[in-house]
């Protein structure tokens, strides 16, 4: 005999979870719920507390998005303080706890290798299409069902990018300014994107040959910070800068014209034992002839150098002892040897690439070949201090560096990111040459299209094409409300354009309505848009597909 009772559950946020019937199978008198019932019933618990916590990490970084998105102050544990709208660095900075939440941050770390820029938005269709499966999930459709169909969505969606994306010719310059431009407006130092831009897209094309490059090597590029003046005084440079002075021991030289530069990995000191070892010295002879071998070895080295043809030594940082000591600088000083210390080691392959110069490790192999050259070798002062700058250098092309200055630290560490943001926007047009319309017109196009073809299809995967577009609404819906305009009445005027067959027309948040984004020169990259939609499905599905979460020992 079997008696069934139904009860009403009542949830906490009736938004996120509407009341649903709960059938309870009872066995016999004794009324003890089935295993198969219980097993269902964790597995419902554990789905909608990743969906819930994943969601909220997409609600706080859903305010930074589009160019009047707000900034967030991020104070870390240590006491530092970034103020920045970069969903990934944002995210990197916040302690999340829970793993699915965790999964949210690793999909923007994902979103920024693969393409740099779009790493809020992607975080924002995530959350938007857990929101629609919390809905499917109440529908009674099963999880595996909803994530397929997402998968098939998702391929549809990048059909339809592709078909309204134009394509980009690299010799275009003002196109990829315009790209560039695009992704500067929503930083900190969007006011400066006029003087930011030409520089990222220089840097660019600087180091590849754009007929037949595929990618960009970033590492080509190096940034360097240094705090003093504005964003303005930020440069372009064919060559190498050093944060660090020159020494001044001695009365060395702070310029060398036609420098012949030397790297070297050794230490112009006294060599010491492998051992800690204590030397006794009971006479005064005794420590004389220490004091002069020590000299007549440093003296041997610089000669060496010196003998090479170089005229400017990069010194690598020591940290088992001094890199160099008072009578190598007064040597090299005599021998008018201009002398960088601290070189870091991960300098070390981007100094080589720039100068054309080998790294050396021992006085012995210190030759003539393998010096770098460049053609002037100067010391700068500027408001925060002295830096060293090489320019000239024989065959450029192979790097560039930018310099960028900022009056504090926290708008300088902003610059960097925004200039890193640029770049990689330009990196995505060398990868896939097309471009697409901003202002949240792809995301639209896309939802129209993909709310026709769920029309096409057949039961349940209707209801879950249609929730993917739906969830895309987000992106428009979001820039829309960010800039303080009213979100319902642009969306549904952005609809109707797009359905009138306007695939450019998007959200113009300066002038407060609907534009044509290709005319407003609002600009972004195809691959941008992509992989936001495909990792942030694939993050969406992994998310669906867990069950329970097991503690491990």
């Amino acid at each position: 005999r079997v008696r069934v009772s139904v009860k009403r559950l009542t949830h906490s946020n009736p938004q996120t979870s509407p009341a649903f019937l709960r059938f309870t199978w009872m066995e016999g008198r004794g009324g003890k719920p089935s295993e198969t019932y219980k097993e269902k019933e964790k597995e419902k618990d554990v789905r909608h507390a990743n969906i819930i916590s994943a969601k909220a990490v997409a609600d706080a970084v859903r305010t930074s998005l589009g160019p009047r998105g707000m900034d967030k102050m991020v104070s870390t544990a240590s006491g530092e303080v970034i103020i920045t709208n970069d969903g990934a660095t944002i995210l990197k900075q916040m302690e999340v706890l829970h793993p699915a939440a965790k999964m949210l941050v690793e999909l923007s770390k994902s979103q920024d290798i693969e393409a740099g820029d779009g790493t809020t938005s992607v975080v924002v269709i995530a959350g938007s299409l857990l929101n629609q499966c919390i809905s499917l999930l109440a529908k009674g459709i099963h999880p595996t069902t909803i994530a397929d169909t997402f998968q098939k969505a998702a391929d549809k969606a990048e059909q339809i990018l592709e078909s309204i994306a134009v394509k980009l010719d690299l010799g275009d310059r003002d196109a990829l300014l315009r790209s560039a431009s695009t992704s500067l407006s929503s930083k900190v130092v969007s006011q400066h994107a006029a003087q930011l831009a030409p520089m990222a897209v220089d840097a660019v094309l600087r180091v590849i040959d754009p007929a037949t490059a595929t990618s960009v090597d970033l590492r080509d590029i190096r940034i360097v910070k240094k705090l003093g003046g504005t964003v303005d005084d930020t440069e372009l440079i064919d060559g190498l800068v050093f944060t660090q002075k020159a020494s001044h021991a001695a009365g060395g030289p702070t310029r060398v014209n036609n420098a012949k530069i030397g790297l070297i990995q050794f230490c112009l000191s006294a060599p010491k034992t492998d051992m800690e070892n204590n030397v006794i010295v009971s006479d005064y002879a005794a420590m004389d002839r220490i004091l002069k071998e020590e000299r007549d070895y440093i003296l041997k080295m610089c000669k060496k150098i010196q003998k090479a043809g170089c005229n400017v030594l990069l010194i690598q940082k020591s940290i088992l002892r001094d890199a160099v000591n008072d009578y190598s600088l007064h040597f090299l000083a005599k021998m008018k040897i201009m002398v960088v210390k601290d070189i870091e080691r991960d300098e070390i392959e981007f100094i080589c690439k720039t100068l054309g110069c080998l790294p050396i490790a021992s006085a012995e192999s210190f030759a003539a070949e393998k010096l770098g050259k460049a053609d002037l070798v100067e010391e700068m002062s500027t408001s925060d201090g002295k830096l060293v700058k090489i320019t000239g250098v024989p065959n450029p092309g192979k790097t560039v560096t930018i310099l960028c200055r900022g009056s504090n630290k926290l708008v300088i560490d902003e610059a960097e990111r925004s200039i890193h943001d640029a770049l990689c926007v330009i990196r995505c047009l060398v990868k896939k040459r097309y471009l697409l319309a901003g202002g949240g017109a792809p995301e639209i196009e896309m939802a129209l299209q993909l709310a026709r073809y769920a029309n096409t299809l057949a039961g349940m995967e209707t209801y879950c094409v249609r929730a993917f577009a739906d969830a895309l609404d987000i992106v428009p819906y979001t820039l829309a409300e960010n800039a303080g305009l009213n979100a319902i009445s642009v969306v549904t005027e952005l609809r109707n354009r797009h359905a009138q067959g306007d695939t450019a027309a998007g959200i113009n948040v300066r002038k407060g309505g609907i534009s044509n984004m290709i005319e407003e020169q609002v600009l972004q990259p195809l691959l941008v848009s992509l992989s936001a939609v495909k990792l942030a499905t694939e993050c969406v599905r992994m998310i669906l597909k867990i069950d329970d979460i097991v503690q491990a020992r």
